[in-house]
Order: C-alpha cells, then structure tokens, then sequence
C-alpha cells in the first residue's frame, strides 16, 4: 500500500503527540505549525481543552506576514514565551508535530527557551 506524503506527516504527527502526551501528562502543550509562508505556535491546556496563548507570524504587529525563515521563527518563539509568562506559564512540553526538529523548529525552540520558557 502506497502512502502518500500527507499520509506519512499525519501518521508521524500523531506518533509524536501520543509520545509526548504519555510522558508529560498534566503539562502544557506548546504546539507548532509550519506551512510554506508562515509558522504559528499555540499553547494548549489539553484537560480543558483552550489555547491559552499563540503568536504566528501572520500578526501585523510584528511585520512577518509572508517570512517563513529563521529569524523569523526566532521572533515567534520570544514572543510566545513572553505571552506564555504574561499568562502565569513557565513550563510546557514542545509538540513539534510531524515536523523534523531542525532549522525554524528547533530555532523557535531555542529561542522560547531563551526567553523563560522551559520546554
């Protein structure tokens, strides 16, 4: 049975996020999202079910509308830790989703992390 790219993401997206959901249960979830334009992060209470807070670069206020690169992500990164600690969050789990964590992943990683958040 052929599987197409979309089908692998998927399987790999929900491999991960059952992983990560096993060992962390009780955290926060930082999830991330990247297309070919834009990255979007969303911090989730899964027990009740609500993002608490999110940052993508489609926000006008930070100008990013369209750049999908690593300075990019680094901004988006600094941003949710900072709207993650305006909301009482220091810690959370980093749902990468099924997307490899190297370059604009791993630097809003980093740059969350630089900025308070403990992942």
């Amino acid at each position: 049975m052929a599987s197409t790219k979309l089908e692998l993401f998927r399987k790999r997206r929900l491999r991960v996020r059952n992983k990560l959901k096993a060992v962390n249960s009780g955290k926060l979830r930082l999830s991330v999202h990247r297309s070919n334009k834009n990255i979007s992060v969303q911090l989730i209470d899964d027990a009740q079910g609500r993002t608490l807070a999110s940052a993508s670069t489609l926000e006008k206020e930070f100008g990013l509308v369209g750049k999908n690169n690593i300075e990019a992500a680094a901004v988006i990164g600094r941003a949710i830790a900072e709207r993650a600690k305006a909301v009482g969050v220091h810690e959370a789990y980093f749902d990468r989703g099924g997307f490899l964590f190297h370059g604009k992943i791993k630097a809003l990683a980093d740059a969350a992390r630089e900025a308070g958040l403990k992942i």
